[in-house]
């Protein structure tokens, strides 16, 4: 039994386990996320860091701007350590074997929360099934909870594309990057990146209440995904030569990546969704509406096709193998030793 732990405790093997929990389990509601936890904690410190404004009536952009590197500084730091005595304690302390294994399942699912591969598909295949159905109100009340754009009067099309943007553009900060930072710093890292990618989902906006506050958060999210996006690209190319079978089509996606990834507003978006547009012959992105304001945004790739039922389904596909690959390649890199 003592070996069994050895070989399961290794960092490789509580990732692949975490994958797999992740892929039957996904995030249900009955069971403590740490995730949410530190959603709840921004919370509470955005408006303990506001009340402290108030109190000093201190309302300019500079203020705000400093009020909101603060609570960068307060979520990362605070989270960061938490995790890392959470790991210390788990991994470097001697227990008995059941404790061990015990305190091994534990780690494997705080590891699993980092992933959001069951959640991301889930989402996808909800709205694809609503559409399937003919029920167009549901799919967009569904892609509604899935995309930041007005969604109560796209048409199916618009539906089928915003799934297919949020599905590839989520495949990176849901499952690459939690992976990249693991493999970089194990379990306290890949829980500090949520926790900054959770501050630009709940501050990072560009409206008149985040712009200033926000600022720092939506920056370091910018840096943070930089790399694992450009990861994601190219694992969706990979894998879409591979549902394809074609090498024109995986030559296609990295094209496209190259040339209309730096169309979209973020400067990490548009490449997974530019390598996708590519792969699939579809054109994603244009004009948008958001809070009932229309934005002029960019068409990403060309239509070689106007199947987009077709499309969807393969976009999950290729996700789906991206996902997999990304595990197979973090493994074998933590398993190697590389980063040692």
């Amino acid at each position: 039994m003592a070996e069994i732990y050895e070989l399961l405790s290794r960092p490789y093997s509580v990732l692949i386990l975490a994958f797999i929990l992740d892929l039957c389990l996904g995030d249900p509601e009955w069971l403590p996320h740490p995730v949410r936890f530190i959603g709840w904690a921004i919370g509470r410190i955005e408006n303990f860091l506001r009340n402290i404004l108030k109190v000093m009536e201190q309302r300019s952009h500079i203020t705000e701007r400093i009020a909101g590197a603060l609570l960068v500084l307060i979520v990362i730091f605070s989270t960061f350590v938490i995790f890392y005595f959470v790991n210390f304690s788990f991994s470097f302390i001697h227990y008995s074997l059941f404790t061990s294994f015990v305190l091994l399942l534990m780690m494997v699912y705080l590891t699993s929360t980092t992933l959001a591969v069951k959640g991301l598909i889930g989402s996808a295949r909800d709205v694809i099934k609503a559409l399937a159905d003919k029920n167009i109100n549901d799919a967009r009340i569904k892609v509604g909870r899935i995309v930041g754009r007005d969604t109560d009067t796209l048409n199916e099309k618009g539906v089928l594309r915003a799934t297919i943007e949020s599905l590839t553009e989520n495949a990176s900060d849901g499952i690459i990057a939690p992976l990249f930072y693991f493999v970089i710093g194990g379990l306290p890292l890949a829980m500090t990146y949520k926790a900054i990618n959770t501050m630009d989902s709940m501050v990072g906006y560009k409206n008149e209440k985040y712009k200033n506050f926000g600022w720092a958060a939506a920056r370091l999210d910018d840096i943070a995904n930089y790399i694992p996006a450009r990861i994601t690209g190219i694992l969706i190319a990979i894998s879409s030569g591979i549902v394809f079978r074609s090498l024109p089509v995986f030559l296609c996606s990295l094209k496209t990546m190259f040339t209309d990834g730096r169309k979209h507003s973020s400067p990490n978006s548009g490449v997974p969704e530019a390598a996708i547009a590519g792969a699939l012959g579809i054109r994603i992105g244009g004009p948008s509406a958001y809070g009932g304001v229309l934005v002029e945004k960019p068409y990403i790739g060309e239509n070689r096709t106007d199947d987009y039922w077709a499309a969807s389904g393969n976009a999950v596909k290729v996700v789906r193998i991206a996902s997999a690959l990304g595990v197979v390649v973090s493994a074998i890199v933590l398993y190697a030793g590389v980063l040692k």
